[in-house]
């Protein structure tokens, strides 16, 4: 049997996932870019995130391509989000700004001011975005900032927290964040080897370790918790924090995660970048 096409085989959190790499089927005409982060909106599609124009690729549930948007609209690719009303949210680092937009691509919002870097009110390099169950956004800004900011559905700013530091409620560079279905939110504090947990308005809960630089967060239907990290693994926590189980689905770590209603995950992986998915198997 060809080794390279016998599917790798991993268990986490007592189930097997078949790893499929370099799964979304790319256009050839398109130049190479970096995929920096995955989402799944609820037709599973599933809308990668990318360093290069156009800046989201689309592909079917099959893997085939469907579609793009966001041509010459991001000047740095970093965390996407599709929430539960199908909005799409696009973290464009450099550029210091959010944007939201429908599945196709037609804009609905914008947050921060776009190439005007600022010092706590927001943006300074922000990373990533998660939407609460009542419409809520916050922002992970984590490459200038080291900050967690807060927003009603329509975009007008609530406040925030964090400052650079080591401490509870400090970071170095707050990576990637989520809003699970306690109303925590999950941070994942990337130079400091931790996710921290608040409440929505931004006090501490607690942290979890066990992790070396955790890139992003994904939240499953059950409540499970997954964080890729750069050992390279991918480890999944119970609500409470308890380990589950750890796996290596990714070559060299897996920069975003993100999945579908049947359980399948996404990896964004980098060096080489593409797509895998994890096929979910029992």
């Amino acid at each position: 049997m060809d080794a390279i096409r016998t599917p790798l085989i991993v268990t986490l959190a007592g189930r097997r996932y078949g790893v499929e790499r370099n799964w979304a089927q790319e256009p050839a005409k398109l130049a190479k870019a970096m995929v920096s982060q995955v989402a799944v909106d609820s037709a599973g599609r599933v809308h990668t995130f990318r360093r290069g124009d156009p800046p989201v690729l689309v592909f079917e549930p099959d893997g085939s391509f469907a579609y793009a948007y966001g041509e010459g609209r991001i000047a740095d690719a970093h965390g996407i989000y599709i929430d539960r009303d199908d909005r799409v949210f696009l973290a464009d680092r450099d550029a210091h700004e959010i944007i939201a937009c429908t599945p196709a691509g037609q804009e609905l919002l914008r947050l921060g001011n776009r190439h005007a870097p600022k010092w706590e009110l927001p943006f300074n390099h922000p990373t990533d975005i998660a939407v609460a169950a009542d419409g809520e956004i916050y922002v992970s800004d984590g490459y200038g900032n080291a900050r967690v900011h807060r927003f009603t559905p329509d975009g007008e700013y609530l406040g925030g927290w964090g400052e650079v530091g080591t401490g509870q409620g400090q970071f170095m560079t707050p990576h990637a964040v989520w809003v699970d279905g306690q109303n925590r939110v999950l941070v994942a504090d990337r130079e400091n080897d931790r996710v921290q947990l608040f409440t929505r308005d931004g006090t501490f809960i607690e942290e979890w370790y066990g992790l070396c630089r955790p890139m992003d967060i994904f939240v499953d239907a059950v409540g499970v918790i997954y964080v890729t990290d750069q050992v390279p693994s991918l480890t999944a926590f119970a609500s409470d924090g308890r380990r589950l189980g750890r796996c290596r689905p990714s070559l060299n770590g897996a920069h975003g995660i993100f999945g579908d209603a049947n359980g399948n995950l996404f990896l964004a992986e980098i060096n080489p970048n593409y797509v895998t998915r994890m096929r979910l198997l029992q």
